[in-house]
């Protein structure tokens, strides 16, 4: 049983997981980290040490259901994700590019945390929030509630694509209508089209939880690189493995050792890690 509660400080989130309460409850802290590594690192330890006293695992998220997709978000939108008002037609877009590499790299870095990690329907696809919404299809209770100057949380609430031109739904259902009508971009991220293609965001994140379940990486140990710890980059290990996020602006050198996967198409070791990248090197 998990809470969903945004409850702070997580010593006192904590609370709710001991023993005798629930068995794990989301990581608000983390999601809201606005994926700077100054903040990262003070609720990475502010976590550990909130739930370690406890004895419960820490849980580590980056979307759900109530916020703009995190493939959107970190194209370019500011402020703390739990309190977006969400994206319309008028508002400036996110850079989709950037959104979705800095996401994978995201992704990557989160999954090499020890405890559970919740995954939002749609991310293994890349999916990027629907941005462009009008607001006639609009069933958020926000936006009808403030006239449209919060255009609420139908973005990240779109069904998902399965099969690229397969109606208007892209293969989500044989009927091909949908609650909420998908954008056009979204068959480019339809599941066709990403299965079994190499460096596809849907082949990363099933290499990626494949390693997460053989390497037991979830029940893991935790301990901050110190070379691989400041505005430049942060890096981690979790057993034998190593996990390093590239947040400069220029290539980082890497450490000797076999790359496991790496949101960087192509990396081999002996390369250069590119910024807004996540590598896990086997030590």
């Amino acid at each position: 049983m998990c809470g969903e509660a945004y409850v702070l400080p997580l010593s006192f989130m904590a609370l709710w997981v001991r023993p005798d309460e629930f068995h794990q409850t989301f990581n608000f802290r983390y999601l809201d980290s606005e994926w700077k590594p100054e903040i990262l690192f003070r609720s990475i330890n502010e976590s550990f040490e909130a739930f370690d006293s406890v004895g419960a695992p820490s849980t580590w998220v980056l979307s759900n259901h109530d916020i703009i997709r995190h493939a959107s978000r970190m194209g370019g939108v500011t402020g703390r994700p739990t309190a977006s008002d969400g994206i319309g037609p008028n508002d400036p877009q996110p850079d989709r590019e950037l959104g979705l590499r800095r996401a994978r790299g995201a992704t990557l870095f989160t999954l090499g945390l020890p405890g559970s990690t919740y995954l939002y329907q749609g991310e293994e696809l890349g999916l990027p929030e629907h941005t462009t919404l009008e607001g006639k299809y609009r069933q958020d209770p926000t936006f009808a509630r403030t006239g449209g100057a919060r255009v609420g949380r139908d973005g990240c609430r779109v069904p998902l694509p399965w099969e690229a031109g397969v109606g208007a739904a892209n293969g989500f259902n044989e009927s091909g209508l949908a609650w909420l009508p998908q954008p056009e971009l979204y068959a480019e991220y339809s599941r066709d089209q990403q299965e079994g293609v190499t460096g596809s965001t849907l082949e990363l994140y099933k290499q990626a939880l494949a390693l997460r379940k053989t390497l037991r990486i979830g029940e893991g140990s935790f301990a901050w690189l110190p070379q691989f710890t400041n505005e430049r980059a942060l890096g981690y290990r979790n057993g034998d493995v190593l996990v390093i996020h590239n947040f400069g602006t220029d290539a980082l050198p890497l450490p000797r050792g076999k790359i496991l996967v790496a949101s960087q198409s192509g990396l081999v070791e002996g390369q250069l890690l590119d910024p807004d990248q996540t590598v896990w090197i086997a030590i």
